[in-house]
Parts: C-alpha cells; structure tokens; sequence
C-alpha cells in the first residue's frame, strides 16, 4: 500500500481532523480551539484543516527560537551540515505522502509534485556543502593599503548569524521555496519560523516533520499555521524577528512597509515577457511560450505572462502555439493533467475577470473565419482551459496585471524598440526572455531589459536553485539563490588586532 499522508511516521502530526503545529520541537494543538479549513481546487469541497494559532502562541515560539538559536550558533559546521543531509534524504525518502499533499492543496500535477519533492531534497544537501565552503572561510585585511596608514592593524572578518529567521513562502510552491529558505538560514547558524501558506500548509507541515525526524535540537525550527488576518502582521511585525524571506504577491510590498530594521529577501511575482524576433526558431519559440506560459496552469512567478511579438512572424507563432494549445489534456491533478485547478474560486474570478475585459476591448480568441484553430474562453469551477489572447493592446488590464492563470496575451509589435518599452513600462521586472539566432542583439536587448534575470533562447524558469535569482521594481528586494541567501542571512563582523608596532612579513 502507498504511504498516505498523516500516517506511518506522519501520524503524530495529525489530531483528529486536524493537523497539528510545530514549535520547541514537538507537535502541538492551539489554545485557541478553533482551525483553518484548506480547500482542494478540483473537488472544491475542505480536504485537509490546520491550528489556528494565537499571538500568545507565536510569542512562546519566538522566545524559544532565539534561546535555540544561541546554541546552534555554537554548533560545528560540519554538524549543521550533517544534519541537512540528513533530512535531505528523509524528505525523498517520504516523497509520495508529502507529493499526495500538493495534489490535494495546490492541484500540482502528481509527477511535479514528486519531483518538486526531489528537488527540495537536493536542495538541501546542495545548500549543506556550499554552506560548509562560504562560511568556514574568512578574510584578513591589512591596513596598510590605505594612505596614511603602517601595517599595524590586522581585520578579520567572519560572517555571524542574524538570529530568527522568518520565513514566509508560497501557495504555488509550498515545499521547494520553504526549504529554499530553511536551508540557508540553519547552515548560517539561525533559528527557523515557518508561516506556510494555507494552500500547501499540510505539504510544508509534512516536510517540517522530516527535518524534526533528521534530529534537530529542539526549538530551532517552528512551524505556525493560522489566518494571515489574525498573525500575519503580528509574526512580521514582530520584534523577535531578525530577518524575513518573503515569496509571495502584494502582501511583500506592505511587509516592507511595515518591517522596520530588518534584513528582507522578497520575491514578489513578475510580468515576465517573451520577446521574438523575426529571425527566432519558430518552433523553438512555440514550445517554450507553452511550457512557459502554461505549465502548472500559469501559476507560477517565472512563467511567461505576455508573448511581445514581431508583426512578420505572429501569424505563424499563435498558429503553432495553438496547436499545442489544443493537444493540452485538461482535468484533474491526479490523473497528471497539463492544465488542473487553478487554486482558488477568487483566483478563477480574477483570471475570468482579466479575459472579459481583454474581450469586451477586442482581443481575438480565433483569427479569422477558417482558422485551423479557434478557442472559446471555457471554465467549469476552478479549472481553466488553456487560452490564447491575441491582438492585445496596452489598454487592456491582461496587458500589465499577472493572472497567474492558463491565459497569455500576446501583444504584436513592429520594432524591437517598442518590446522593450513595454517590457520596462512594467512595475514588474522579475524575469524575460528573448528568442533570436542573433547573439549580438539577444545581448543587446536582454542589457536593456529592466529584469533580474533574461532568458535567452528559453522560457524564464527559477532554478537551477544556485543560480542567482532577483527582481527589480515591484518584483522584490534581495537577491536568492544558494549561495546569495547563505550571505543574506548573515552579517560581517569583524575583529581588528592593533599591533604595538608596524609588521611587515620578511620586511
């Protein structure tokens, strides 16, 4: 029999209907009495329930994080090290229960579910080794590089935790981009507060489980679940916080507002386009606007949300496209469909809400009479058919805002000039990609596209997980990326050693 979620060694996160939350390393039930309900996208009806949990219960939680945290500061490298590893492998041991989680919360197609399991393992043991190298390493500077200065002073600087970690990820990928943040932060020697997001709350409690299974001390990593409303503000307001990694939506811009002195790293969502040329590989070209701008139903921050295409060639490309478009098997999540639920009815709504306004304005859902291929705008509950919107003009809202939805616009232009205006007319600047066979332009145009990353000749994509990955403008402050959220997470101290008199070696 398949191990199911909430059983075998799960079971003790589960009480009755309800799972339980994490803190000083035990699994415990709220004060509070009361539950939040997770509602599965495709059945619509509540699949799983987690603790409510109270401000009273998130301030135990910080003062046992920072009492933990002291003494991991304390703790060996190369034993913090061993202790990711070994939950590294206790996550891919436990991949189907924690893959069964997505399914039910998130509507994750099962086979990236599992994987996304496996990458979040792989992630970790990447994240021990390459923490092991950045931090044992330091760096000694002399003074007497400086004008006016004798070789009298010797600094040597290290880098130090920060303290708590608050971690906040989201819906879309509940697992991979909680670990993301987990990793760096116990390597560097910090406590762990995890918020997950309701959807995906029982994936990431699940995942949370193997790391205590792994044996860390008690009360370095916590877990709270509850309504935003109620601890939201609370938990990044908090003054025990010494650090937040936020992934997310708008919610980020008002936590910045609101944070005070702390070091933030928030990834904030994109508008990513896709520019072609006229020379691009047409094919090429096809397949990746649908892998990018269709796979996990568009929910994703990279994916690709407005096609900004050369008049000559748009005619051919939406034909292409389209055709892929109409060999996508939509349905549920289980039976490994490429299009599933989107995760909310308000999610659905708003994309609903997006298409009608690009309708009523004009855009084409069929090219002319005798198309080959022509699509009907369809929607049974949460799921979506795969849409293609062509002819949009910038006065339509799906022009600028992000459906995170199986719907893509596709604005025809006539210069690659007026690609880029609009790619940085965007509040957004996550990600974009260009597809030419012109090494020199592909240079040229990603140099001015006003993005954190440029993808050239592919769709836009997060990982691998140690490549640097940043935003610009409203798509987040801080760089990821292994190596980028292992320095973040720290500081530099330093330690000068003033000498009674100038020492010059083999002077």
């Amino acid at each position: 029999m398949a191990a199911v979620a909430g059983t075998g060694v799960f079971a003790e996160i589960l009480e009755g209907e309800v799972y339980r939350y994490y803190a000083d390393g035990e699994w415990r039930v709220s004060a509070s009495g009361k539950s939040v309900a997770i509602v599965n996208p495709t059945t619509r009806l509540t699949q799983y329930r987690v603790q409510a949990c109270t401000q009273e219960e998130v301030n135990k939680v910080m003062e046992t994080a920072k009492v933990a945290q002291k003494a991991w500061a304390r703790t060996p490298l190369w034993k913090r090290a061993e202790l990711l590893h070994k939950a590294a492998a206790i996550l891919k041991e436990h991949k189907t229960p924690i893959a069964e989680c997505l399914v039910k919360e998130i509507a994750k197609p099962a086979k990236d579910a599992i994987s996304e399991v496996v990458r979040s393992g792989d992630l970790v043991s990447y994240t021990a080794e390459e923490g092991v190298r950045i931090l044992g390493e330091g760096k000694l500077l002399v003074s007497d590089s400086f004008p006016g200065n004798e070789r009298n002073k010797y600094c040597l600087s290290s880098k130090v935790p920060l303290g708590v970690v608050l971690a906040i990820p989201p819906f879309n990928y509940p697992v991979n981009l909680a670990v993301s943040k987990i990793g760096p932060a116990l390597i560097a020697g910090n406590a762990l507060v995890l918020k997950p997001p309701t959807q995906g709350a029982v994936a990431a409690l699940h995942m949370v489980h193997c790391f205590h299974l792994a044996g860390f001390p008690k009360g370095l990593i916590n877990c709270v679940t509850g309504k935003g409303s109620e601890i939201g503000d609370f938990l990044t307001m908090h003054p025990g916080v010494n650090c937040i990694s936020f992934t997310g939506g708008d919610t980020g811009i008002a936590i910045s507002k609101k944070a005070g002195m702390v070091p933030l790293q928030m990834e904030l969502g994109g508008k990513d386009a896709c520019v072609v040329l006229e020379d691009a590989d047409l094919d090429l070209v096809a397949a990746n606007i649908v892998k990018g701008g269709f796979s996990y139903s568009g929910q994703k921050c990279t994916a690709v949300k407005v096609v900004l295409i050369m008049e000559s060639v748009a005619d051919i490309v939406v034909e292409k496209v389209k055709a892929k478009l109409a060999k996508l098997t939509v349905g549920p999540p289980e039976a490994d469909s490429d299009i599933t639920p989107v995760v909310t009815e308000s999610s659905a709504n708003f994309i609903e809400g997006l298409v009608m306004d690009a309708k009523e304005k004009g855009a084409t859902f069929c090219k002319e009479k005798g198309a080959t291929f022509c699509q009907e705008y369809r929607r049974e509950g949460n799921l979506i058919w795969p849409l293609l919107l062509d002819h949009v003009r910038p006065d339509m809202r799906i022009a600028w805002e992000e459906p995170f939805g199986p719907v893509l616009p596709v604005i025809r232009i006539n210069s690659v000039e007026e690609g880029i205006h609009h790619c940085n007319a965007s509040n957004f600047g996550l990600q974009g990609c260009v597809f030419t066979k012109d090494i020199n332009k592909a240079i040229m145009i990603s140099d001015a596209m006003e993005t954190g990353t440029v993808q050239i000749n592919s769709a836009p994509a997060r990982g691998p997980d140690h490549f640097p990955f940043q935003g610009l403008k409203d798509s987040g402050i801080g760089s990821q990326g292994i190596t980028n959220s292992i320095n973040m997470m720290t500081k530099v101290k330093s330690t000068v050693i003033n000498l009674p008199s100038p020492s010059y070696t083999m002077g």
